[in-house]
């Protein structure tokens, strides 16, 4: 395959985001370990949205308990999280990206993009761009360089921090092969579980299985056995998408200070949540198709209830379908968080039913 004239898809992602948009915004803390969660209060019951480098070398991620964090790290720095701030960063790093000669490019979130490119020279173009996002933002990124988005994506990995690697059909599996399938961007902890129960434990077993493998398609269906075989080989799409993000749900969730033991208490609580969420949903004009109510009760356990709605822009149809779910949760069961999303119906020309992984849009 010729090198000139392809079209690359690069994978953007920005080093340490949020914590280094704090340390932009508090110079002195340069060097320090940062973690960034809730409301900066590691007494209080939040979660870790990010931290520094510094403070991951103590073995503090994202998710973690804001108060583990704190003992991992007792001198660390901990600041509450600014939405504000973060949409604003990244909202000047996408503009970067979409100056630059010839991109195309696909907003994944606050902190990655994928960018579509026409160059004979990627490598160069990737630090090109590096260049422009650290000149007008000064954030420092890593890009990875591939011939589909799956092996772009997974190609930054190798390059952090502000780093460059490519990733195409040719290196792969030497670079992917005997690695454990849990690398694979799409594979979490419970479907490598899965993939090893049936033999497949490494990136190139994986991609050594035929579409139609009796195995996958027998664990996990007609349409997922196959795909599963297709990121093994880290095939699917090639072309970067600029096609604007369509929300299929909105969401929102609370981690109580105290938690709840009343059904009142509960019934209250869900009631807030569903008045934010049919807000964001009133705004965007599309019905509701499906509600899901999240649960976590103490110390930690965590539940999720569905229900497809039939498609309404009824307020109190809704309401009553939450109820609904409500009367689900256990009694007599402390609750500390609840969340609830509502999904809405996909405009015709959406690319509904696909993720970036999944054969593209």
């Amino acid at each position: 395959m010729s090198q000139r004239s392809h079209a690359w898809v690069l994978h953007v992602d920005l080093d340490q985001f949020i914590a280094a948009v704090e340390v932009l915004r508090h110079p002195e803390l340069a060097g320090r370990p940062v973690i960034v969660g809730g409301r900066g209060d590691p007494t209080e019951r939040a979660v870790v949205s990010t931290a520094s480098y510094e403070a991951r070398e103590f073995g503090v991620g994202s998710g973690m308990p804001l108060r583990i964090a704190a003992r991992k790290v007792p001198d660390a720095v901990i600041l509450p999280v600014d939405h504000v701030a973060y949409n604003e960063a990244s909202d000047a790093v996408m503009a970067t990206l979409r100056a630059q000669p010839g991109a195309v490019v696909q907003v994944l979130g606050w902190d990655e993009a994928f960018v579509g490119v026409q160059t004979d020279d990627p490598e160069e173009y990737a630090r090109a761009l590096q260049r422009a996002v650290l000149e007008r933002t000064r954030l420092h990124c890593s890009v990875g360089i591939g011939d589909t988005l799956v092996r772009a994506k997974v190609a930054t990995g190798f390059g952090k921090p502000q780093g460059v690697f490519r990733l195409t059909a040719e290196n792969w599996l030497e670079v992917m092969g005997d690695r454990p399938t849990i690398d694979l961007w799409g594979v979490g902890s419970k479907i490598s579980r899965r993939l090893a129960a049936i033999g497949i434990s490494t990136v190139a077993e994986l991609a050594a299985a035929s579409p139609d493998d009796d195995g996958l398609v027998a664990e996990f269906g007609p349409r997922m056995g196959p795909w599963y075989a297709q990121l093994g080989r880290g095939d699917g799409a090639r072309v970067v998408d600029d096609t604007p993000w369509v929300a299929r749900g909105h969401s929102r969730e609370t981690t109580y200070q105290q938690n709840l033991t009343e059904p009142a208490q509960i019934e209250a609580a869900v009631r807030t949540l569903a008045d934010q969420v049919l807000a964001d949903v009133a705004a965007e004009g599309r019905p509701v198709v499906g509600l899901a109510l999240k649960v976590r009760y103490a110390p930690f356990i965590t539940k999720t209830f569905t229900k497809k709605v039939t498609e309404t822009f009824d307020r109190d149809e809704v309401l009553a379908r939450v109820m609904e779910l409500v009367g689900r949760i256990e009694p007599d069961r402390p609750v500390r968080l609840l969340g609830l999303r509502a999904e809405m119906r996909m405009p015709e020309e959406s690319r509904e039913g696909h993720t970036p992984t999944r054969s593209g849009w």
